[in-house]
């Protein structure tokens, strides 16, 4: 079972809806009971860092995911701010990340290069895939993903970097580090693309 981790914040539905179209079982987890049948886990957000750390540390649900994903290492998918708080910390607040990928959150307004574009980050960019990693299989060149954020993930160590996109700077757009993965993008509005891809981490 396909669990995605509600503890109030994300658009859980979109991903449900995109599992039923792709013919995978997935429901929400509301509850650590929720949890406990999950063979896969996505970790979703929207918003504040701080806002959606604090969630998830008030939900009742960290415990239980820490204990699947760092003791039974089940696979994760953090999406957008869920990838963000797979760091150990962000610029945009003060609270720890999870730190299951080591790296930081930081802001594009405080980047020469990136400073003066439009904020946020917004619309269809290509991303530069580094490596042939699962959740890239059976993927065509340049694959196209729909972004909408102002912070972005850099990681401590560059074997990390699955994939990278440019808006003024490079960014770690998607991340991975044994069974725990991150994607800043929106597979679940990403059309064919992000179907794919939230496929192949379904299927892997």
């Amino acid at each position: 079972m396909i669990r995605v981790v509600d503890y109030g914040v994300g658009n859980i539905q979109a991903f449900l809806n995109m599992f039923k179209r792709l013919d995978l079982p997935a429901e929400r987890a509301r509850t650590p009971q929720d949890l406990m049948d999950a063979k896969h886990l996505i970790l979703p957000g929207v918003g504040a860092f701080d806002t959606a750390m604090r969630k998830l540390n008030d939900s009742g649900l960290r415990q239980p995911l820490e204990h699947l994903v760092l003791q039974q290492q089940v696979p994760v998918l953090g999406v957008c701010v869920g990838m963000q708080m797979l760091a150990s910390g962000s610029d945009e607040g003060v609270l720890p990340g999870l730190n299951w990928i080591p790296g930081r959150v930081h802001a594009f307004a405080d980047q020469p290069a990136s400073a003066s574009l439009p904020m946020p980050h917004m619309g269809w960019n290509d991303l530069q895939v580094q490596d042939d990693h699962p959740l890239f299989r059976d993927f065509g060149p340049a694959p196209r993903f729909y972004f909408l954020h102002s912070f972005y993930f850099q990681c401590e160590n560059r074997q990390h970097a699955v994939a990278t996109a440019h808006y003024g700077v490079d960014i770690d757009c998607v991340v991975s580090n044994h069974h725990v993965h991150g994607v800043q993008c929106h597979p679940e509005k990403s059309h064919h693309f992000g179907a794919q891809l939230l496929k192949n981490f379904a299927t892997h």
